[in-house]
Order: structure tokens, then C-alpha cells, then sequence
């Protein structure tokens, strides 16, 4: 950090004088030369004593220091936020899945990636209706890109889920098609008219939507995606980023539903060994809070007809990435391993 920039400030006279002579950094001034020698080499008519000077010093490397931290406070602090997961709305609802994000909660931007078959929009959907079950005044919106929404399959869902207000989850659980990047866009503009109106008023009558659930993104952004234009990726880019604020300025959960592509040799990501990625390129990944990359695992003949999955962190930035987590599908539902 440059001298200047120091809250509270440095004499302004000294700060001039130290860049007269190159230092102009903390670094520059504590570490890269004895201070001793750097009070030799400044005017005398700066009228600092040896003294000031060393106060000087100390004050620089007191404001450029890291705040300690303590392992017994730090443990304190991680026992807490693990009961906060524990306790919030916004959760798949197996602790070991749930701890790998420390939930869903807004405002963030989640992809879930993976091979079809792997869970994904099971494990998005428990989700959102875990969350409709047991928060009565909270909406939903899906997007459905693929005209593959399966109301049934919600139903049954709903029929092995308990909640005080899972009378009214399907009412609460907005469904839009959306089959390109337009369509989307004028989803989201619709929804968000909406908020910024209900956030003008006191009262509403309606739920506030606090999850957005869009599945997939692939087949919106893959066919504009290319390796001689660069047109498909600023499009990409600008959308991930209009999702990122959106979910920040109503402090909403979103959840992208992405599919997989090939990796030869391997995914170095992936925990497990496995030829494939999430699709749409790094650049994605990357724009995201987190991603959870879905995998099933070989399938026990004697195991009541359950499949084995894996949920991975592949990368993140709301926690660590590299964590795992195995759980079954049963029933439609996501069931501890």
C-alpha cells in the first residue's frame, strides 16, 4: 500500500519526502532497507528528529500489520457458523452435503455441474422445496430451458418432505420457460420490476422470491460459444455478472444448473478421478461463488435400490474447496449415504 493511502494519514511533508527518495511503499520502508538508513538520506530542512521518525515506522508497520487471530476464538468462531448452517432455511438437508457450502444462503451464486444422472436438479430442487416447506412467506422462481420441469416428479417430493407450510409450497413455486438468452432476460427484468417495487413498499401481500433456480444454463450460452469469436464469451460474461448482482442487490440465492463436457486425461478439479468438467470453459467456473460437481458412483445390487453419489467442491470462494461428501437418491429424494 502507498504511504498516502495510510488511515490515519502520515505527515504529508514526510510522505513527499519518501517518495523523493523511492520509498513509497510500507514495503519500501520496512523491509527493503535498515529505516536507519533511509532518515540518512532525508533533507534536513524536513525538521524530523531520528525519534519521529522512528515513531513514524512503528505507526506504518502497525497500520500494515494483520490482525491477530487466536486458535481457541477461531475455533469458537467455526463451532458457531456450524450450528448457523445447522439451523438455516436454505439447505439440502444432510449436514455433511450442506457443510460443503455452508448451504445456499443469499445472497450467492452456486453452479451445480455434473453428468446427467448425477443429481443435480434433485439435489436443486430438495433444495427449493426444503425451503418452501418451512419458510411461509418465500417464493421460488425456476427457469426451465429445457421444457423438462416434471410436476409429478415435485409432487412426490413434496409427498415425503415435512414442513409446517407444505400445503402451499406448489403455490409458492414459480416455474418459467425460457428457451433462449432472451426469453431469460426478460424473466429476470419481470422479477426484478417486481422487487424493486416491493422493496419501495411496507407491505405485500405476496412471498418474496429469495431462490432462483435456473436449469440448465448450457444449452443458453454452448451454441454461442466459440473458439474464433470472442462475441459467445462477452455475452456469457456479461450475463454471469448481471446474475451476480442481481443476486446481491435483493440478496437472493441463485442456482445454475451447468452440464459436463469431456477432459482428457482427467479433470484435475475433481477429487475423483473422472474424464469429464463442467461445460461452458474455466472462464465460468470462475465467475460463480462455488461449484459443486455431482458424480454417481457404481451402483450396489444390495443396497434397496439406492444409487451412490459424490458431491464435490471443485472450486470456491465461500469455502474450501477439495471437500466431499457421499449421498444416496432414493425415492426421488437425497438421502444420507
Amino acid at each position: 500500500m502507498r504511504l498516502q493511502q495510510f488511515s490515519p494519514p502520515l505527515r504529508e511533508d514526510l510522505v513527499l519526502a519518501l517518495q523523493d527518495i523511492g520509498v513509497r511503499t510500507e514495503v519500501d520502508l520496512i523491509l527493503n532497507e535498515d529505516p536507519t538508513a533511509i532518515f540518512t538520506r532525508l533533507p534536513s530542512a524536513l525538521g524530523i528528529s531520528l525519534l519521529e521518525f522512528r515513531r513514524a515506522v512503528e505507526k506504518v508497520t502497525e497500520l500494515a500489520s494483520a490482525v491477530p487471530t487466536y486458535g481457541d476464538k477461531q475455533q469458537e468462531l467455526e463451532n458457531a457458523r456450524h450450528d448457523e448452517i445447522l439451523r438455516d432455511d436454505m439447505l439440502v438437508g444432510l449436514p455433511e452435503v450442506d457443510a460443503l457450502l455452508g448451504g445456499f444462503s443469499p445472497p450467492r451464486l452456486v453452479e451445480i455441474s455434473g453428468d446427467k444422472g448425477s443429481g443435480k436438479t434433485t439435489l436443486a430442487m430438495q433444495v427449493a422445496l426444503r425451503h418452501l416447506v418451512t419458510v411461509s412467506d418465500s417464493s421460488v422462481l425456476w427457469i426451465d430451458s429445457s421444457g423438462e420441469f416434471a410436476p409429478e416428479r415435485v409432487s412426490n417430493m413434496l409427498d415425503q418432505m415435512r414442513g409446517e407450510y407444505s400445503a402451499s409450497a406448489l403455490e409458492r413455486l414459480q416455474v418459467s420457460l425460457a428457451f433462449d438468452i432472451e426469453a431469460v432476460h426478460e424473466v429476470l427484468e419481470t422479477l426484478r420490476e417486481s422487487m424493486a417495487s416491493r422493496n419501495a413498499s411496507s407491505y405485500s401481500e405476496f412471498p418474496t422470491t429469495r431462490c432462483i433456480v435456473l436449469d440448465s444454463i448450457t444449452p443458453l450460452l454452448a451454441p454461442m460459444l466459440s473458439a474464433t469469436s470472442s462475441q459467445g464469451h462477452a455475452i456469457m460474461t456479461t450475463f454471469v455478472r448481471q446474475l451476480r448482482a442481481f443476486a446481491d442487490s435483493f440478496s437472493l440465492a441463485i442456482i445454475v444448473i451447468n452440464q459436463s463436457t469431456k477432459m482428457l486425461p482427467r479433470n484435475p478439479d475433481a477429487v475423483f478421478e473422472t474424464a469429464r468438467k463442467p461445460a461452458l470453459g474455466p472462464s465460468f467456473t470462475f465467475m460463480t461463488d462455488a461449484t459443486l460437481w455431482l458424480s454417481r458412483r457404481p451402483e450396489n445390487a444390495d443396497d434397496g435400490g439406492s444409487t451412490m453419489h459424490v458431491a464435490e467442491v471443485t472450486r470456491s470462494r465461500i469455502s474450501r474447496s477439495k471437500t466431499w461428501a457421499p449421498f444416496k437418491i432414493m425415492n426421488g429424494l437425497l438421502t444420507s449415504a
